[in-house]
């Protein structure tokens, strides 16, 4: 019997860099789901733009993160007003995800760049992405600087946020179950350029053990 332990192995101090052609961190803690996140500045400016460093923390309330790498326009407008939209990023929309994720002058409007149409929110301000199935109205819990184990402020911002309104197209809703092939997400891999699908050909069922 042939142990893991005893293959060959790269094994690096992140702090040393990681010898490799790209990042593998990325890679191994993923594939990640996608926040494709819309916000409204205090001046009427809308902004559209994706975030893979992204999740759900918590059932009720609903609860999730999303953190940037960099002071970009999202975190500027969350702070200044307190809220946001996550909307679902499809393979459908995934050209759209990609061209919404370009750096770009803060007066331009992705959801013009992208041909999306912005939808009126129930009780927030930032605008909903229309042909997107899923969308998330979000109030901000929190937004913190992050930092190393020395205590090094970093130049990422963490936010932290409750979901106060959802809406599902009622297409993927089977018997009342939310069917998350339906909705063919996609996610982040790993190096410059890599993407997955969720597709029901890679769905099995568990139960947990009683």
């Amino acid at each position: 019997m042939t142990f893991l332990s005893d293959r060959p192995q790269h094994s690096y101090r992140p702090s040393e860099g990681h010898g490799l052609a790209h990042d593998p961190l990325p890679a191994i803690l993923g594939p990640r789901p996608i926040a494709w996140i819309s916000t409204r500045s205090q001046q009427g400016r809308v902004n559209l733009a994706p975030y893979s460093f992204f999740n759900v923390f918590n059932y009720r309330p609903p609860i999730l993160a999303f953190s940037s790498v960099g002071y970009k326009d999202t975190v500027r407008n969350v702070v200044d007003t307190g809220e946001f939209v996550c909307n679902l990023a499809t393979r459908e929309l995934a050209l759209q995800v990609n061209a919404s994720s370009s750096e770009q002058e803060r007066t331009l409007d992705e959801f013009e760049l992208t041909g999306l149409t912005p939808s009126a929110s129930r009780e927030v301000m930032a605008p909903r992405v229309a042909e997107s199935p899923v969308a998330l109205e979000c109030r901000v819990l929190d937004v913190r600087q992050l930092t190393d184990l020395k205590g090094t402020i970093l130049n990422t911002w963490m936010v932290t946020a409750e979901v106060v309104h959802v809406h599902i197209d009622s297409v993927l809703l089977k018997d009342g179950i939310y069917d998350t092939s339906t909705a063919r997400p996609i996610l982040r891999g790993g190096g410059p350029s890599d993407y997955f699908e969720i597709t029901p050909q890679a769905r099995f069922q568990m139960s947990r053990p009683r």
